[in-house]
């Protein structure tokens, strides 16, 4: 009965990342390949949904370098849905695959993969401070096996509630969420509240661990009396996106966002890095790879291009008016 019930979760697990695009490799496979097939591993703390974008942008990457799945190379997806205690295991499933590079995404999938593995080649994407972090050494040479594009997401850390500022002038109280869990939001966190300081802001820190939080953490928001909300990086937190944006609209107050999802998901706005930019770079680094190039030796790749998204629906809903100095710096207006 066990067994029928795993084949069936299986199933339909392999059915949710069809229908997006993502093809699952079975065990075995191995021998099924011809020599100048070349084997890509990709690990994310994400579930396929969220990262539907990265992935379509990592495989135009890949397309663009002459690479097509299934004639001279194989990706295999593993996804954490943002159980990162899962991270570890997919990263072991990887290396028993014997693929011959990994593909991660944020610090905690690069970390699992830097764990799993100290001879096959890691590139990493949307990992903020690596050296910080220490997946690396130093940027121009970052040694071991790990390599990749980083975001220098500290260099803006105050330009959020810059952004805050400017669209609400009169704030003074901003609440911050944050999950204890994933490194880049505690990163993140120290590099702001030293621009609070300067910017005349009091930040009110919230930790947030599971979804079953997000109640309570808006409760304290509106007992606080925030004026506004920054919601930091998370995947668990991209997971439940429309949840959160859905929340942070009850509160009527004015947000900003590291994650550009979320304005998709009805937020305000948000300011950072181009992550779909980023998994297209991170495709030329395993094509270097492939080709014979050594991790140590790949200077790690800063970001070039940032984006501003304002959600012109939402800011009406909220009674906002965007200058028009703002509205011409965005990248891309919602409206």
């Amino acid at each position: 009965m066990k067994e029928r019930s795993h084949e069936a979760g299986t199933g339909h697990a392999a059915r949710r990342l069809a229908r997006l695009g993502i093809l699952i490799v079975p065990v075995g496979a191995d021998a099924q390949q011809t020599a100048n097939v070349r084997r890509i591993g990709y690990l994310s703390a994400d579930d396929p949904s969220a990262a539907s974008h990265l992935v379509e942008a990592f495989r135009q990457g890949l397309r663009d370098l002459g690479y097509v799945e299934g004639q001279n190379v194989i990706i295999e997806f593993r996804f954490a849905d943002g159980k990162y205690d899962r991270l570890s295991s997919l990263a072991a499933e990887l290396v028993r695959h014997r693929v011959d590079v990994i593909m991660a995404f944020t610090i905690p999938a690069t970390r699992a993969a830097k764990n799993a593995t100290t001879a096959i080649p890691i590139i990493f994407a949307q990992v903020l401070d690596p050296v910080g972090a220490g997946l690396a050494t130093s940027l121009a040479r970052p040694g071991a096996n790990v390599t990749g594009v980083s975001i220098m997401v500290e260099e803006l850390s105050g330009k959020y509630l810059e952004l805050l500022k400017e669209v609400a002038p009169r704030i003074s109280r901003v609440a911050i969420l944050w999950e204890p869990d994933q490194p880049a939001g505690a990163l993140l966190l120290r590099h702001i509240e030293k621009a609070a300081t300067s910017l005349g802001v009091q930040l009110q820190p919230l930790k947030v661990q599971d979804p079953k939080d997000f109640e309570s953490a808006f409760s304290a928001v509106t007992r606080m009396r925030a004026d506004a909300i920054l919601v930091l990086p998370s995947s668990l937190f991209n997971l439940h996106r429309h949840q959160l944006a859905a929340l942070v609209a009850r509160s009527r107050l004015s947000a900003v966002f590291v994650r550009r999802e979320f304005v998709d998901a009805g937020g305000l706005m948000s300011h950072s890095p181009n992550f779909a930019d980023q998994a297209r770079r991170a495709a030329t680094y395993v094509d270097r790879i492939l080709k014979g190039a050594k991790p140590a030796d790949l200077p790690i790749e800063q970001p070039t291009k940032f984006d501003l998204v304002i959600n012109l629906k939402t800011a009406k809903a909220l009674g906002l008016t965007i200058s028009p100095s703002l509205l011409l710096r965005a990248d891309q207006l919602i409206e």
